[in-house]
């Protein structure tokens, strides 16, 4: 199994088995396109490729001011429309320029909600993968004619974890996400 976090400070840990194809797309200190943002995450199957995006609020190092302000975004669409469209966007056009587009594209996007109440987080979660994947199709005054994203989910860690047993999430301690060893 290999162990992957977004960044290095990132509280959840995805394990993957080393027979999965997969790459971190958004990666640091390597030269990208200008202007494009990239999903995280880009998992190669059988049948598709998951372009999968990384959101976590509840980041253990996130002040309660951001986690609400991050609510609040999420809440009133400036998430979708500002960070998560572009991000497909980019991604799928790198990758047909890159010529790695013989798949179905999926959005996967995964929140970290956990800090959030229960009924917070269906509240935010009701409707948002509709909301997402209709802003992906149509961002101008006409939807696009190419529907270069198949489909897309939204997925809290627990949802993430039962969707895809075999590539578990876990959010780890504080010492452990700082890279110390856990008490």
């Amino acid at each position: 199994m290999k162990l992957y976090r977004a960044e290095p400070d990132a509280d959840l840990e995805f394990s993957f088995p080393d027979a999965l194809v997969w790459e971190e797309l958004d990666r640091q200190g390597v030269k990208l396109p200008v202007q494009m943002k990239f999903v995280d995450l880009v998992i190669e199957r059988d049948e598709d490729v998951l372009l999968v995006e990384i959101k976590d609020p509840s980041n253990k190092r996130a002040p309660a001011a951001a986690q609400q302000d991050y609510f609040k975004r999420l809440s009133d669409n400036s998430i979708v429309t500002q960070e998560l469209t572009p991000k497909a966007r980019s991604s799928y056009t790198f990758l047909h320029l890159m010529e790695r587009d013989v798949k179905p594209f999926k959005y996967v996007v995964l929140l970290g909600l956990d800090a959030f109440d229960p009924e917070q987080q269906k509240a935010l979660l009701t409707g948002f993968k509709d909301r997402l994947l209709a802003d992906i199709r149509c961002e101008t005054d006409t939807p696009w004619r190419r529907q270069h994203i198949a489909d897309c989910v939204v997925l809290s860690v627990d949802i993430w974890n039962k969707t895809f047993a075999d590539w578990p999430v876990i959010r780890v301690p504080a010492a452990a996400a700082n890279g110390e060893a856990a008490a």
